[in-house]
This record gives structure tokens, sequence and C-alpha cells, in this order.
């Protein structure tokens, strides 16, 4: 069980876990193994709750495709196991970023002091801009 939260884990048994050769230069030890993790994820087929899920398709993520399929790659290590890691971990990470639903944003009215102020600074500044023109004839 991968625990994101107190309340919300994802099974072990949802994720699918293949090891694939790392790009990059290497020298011949890159070449021989697959140390590279690649971790797909479905999250409509997920067991995690619909809210979450929901939030999760709505991401703006290029890990997750069209299809609701998670898909992150690990080959910072040298080692399999590390890179098994770090890819569980920023699936959780990306789970625990919509866990907390965003507050609806309530529209405010400008106080009627600041329309006073916004008003003032307009007719001041308009003042300021008639000054620069050409002078009249003079008398």
């Amino acid at each position: 069980m991968l625990r994101v939260s107190a309340r919300v884990g994802i099974p072990l048994q949802e994720i699918e876990i293949k090891a694939v050769r790392s790009q990059g230069s290497g020298g011949q030890h890159v070449n021989k193994v697959s140390t590279a993790i690649q971790l797909f994820f479905d999250v409509r087929a997920s067991s995690l709750p619909p809210a979450i899920k929901e939030r999760l398709l709505e991401l703006r993520d290029h890990r997750i495709n069209e299809d609701g399929l998670v898909v992150i790659k690990s080959q910072e290590s040298r080692s399999q196991e590390a890179n098994k890691e770090a890819a569980l971990a920023r699936l959780r990470e990306l789970v625990a970023s919509v866990l907390v639903a965003p507050k609806k944003r309530r529209p405010t009215k400008p106080t009627r002091g600041a329309k006073e102020r916004r008003l003032k600074s307009k007719t001041l500044r308009g003042r300021t801009k008639s000054l620069r023109g050409r002078p009249g004839p003079s008398e």
C-alpha cells in the first residue's frame, strides 16, 4: 500500500512497474542493465475516492495522458531500487497535490473609500496630463 495521507492510500496491485534501460551516457553498464523505472497508474480504474480521481484527471500535467494513465519515468540513480522509490515518491506527491479541494473564489466589491481614492487619483492624473499640452495664445 502506497500511503498518500492518513486516509488515502493506493494498493500496490494498481501500480504497474517496468524496468527499462536508461537513456544517455554511462558506458558499458548502461547498455546491459535495466535500471530505469517506468511506473504506470490508471486513475480511472483505481480505488481512489471519486473527488480525488476527478481533480487528478483535471490536472494539466504532462505525466497524465488523455486516457487517465499516469506515466512516470525515473532514471536518476544507477540503482533500480532507488529509481523505484523515486517514481513511487513522485506518484505520492502527484496524488497528494489534489487531496485538498481548492477554495471557491468569492467575488468582492471595492469599498466606498477605495472608489473615492481611485477617482481622486484619476482626476489628479488627468489634470497633470492636461498641463502638458502646448501653451495657448498669450495675452
